[in-house]
C-alpha cells in the first residue's frame, strides 16, 4: 500500500522501546509482520463480506422468483378450482336431465 500509517510507526517505536535487547530493524520487522497479518485478515474479511452480500442478493432474487411463481400458481389453482366447480354443476345439470328423460321413458312403457 502506498499510504503511510503513523499509528503503526508509533506501535513499531513502542515495541522497539519495550525490547531494548533487540535491534531496531527486528522490531520494525515484527511490526511489519503484524501489519501484514492485519492486512491479510482485513482482506479476508472484505472478501467474506463480498461473498455474503452476493449470496444474500442471490437468495433475495430466488425468493422474489419463488414468490412470483407462488402468486402465479395460486391464480392458476383458483382458475382450476372455478373450472372444476363449473364442471361439477354442469354434470349435476346433465344428470338431472338424464334422470328426467329416464323417468319419461319409464312412464311411456307403463
Amino acid at each position: 500500500m502506498s499510504q503511510s500509517f503513523p499509528e503503526f510507526a508509533t506501535v513499531a517505536e513502542a515495541q522497539a522501546d519495550s525490547r531494548p535487547h533487540q535491534s531496531e530493524g527486528v522490531a520494525l520487522a515484527v511490526s511489519a509482520d503484524d501489519f501484514s497479518a492485519l492486512e491479510e485478515r482485513i482482506l479476508r474479511a472484505v472478501e467474506l463480506v463480498k461473498r455474503e452480500r452476493s449470496a444474500r442478493t442471490a437468495a433475495e432474487d430466488r425468493a422474489a422468483k419463488a414468490e412470483a411463481q407462488a402468486r402465479e400458481q395460486t391464480l392458476i389453482a383458483d382458475q382450476l378450482h372455478n373450472e372444476l366447480d363449473a364442471l361439477r354443476a354442469e354434470r349435476d345439470h346433465v344428470r338431472q336431465r338424464v334422470e328426467k328423460l329416464l323417468t319419461q321413458l319409464d312412464a311411456i312403457e307403463l
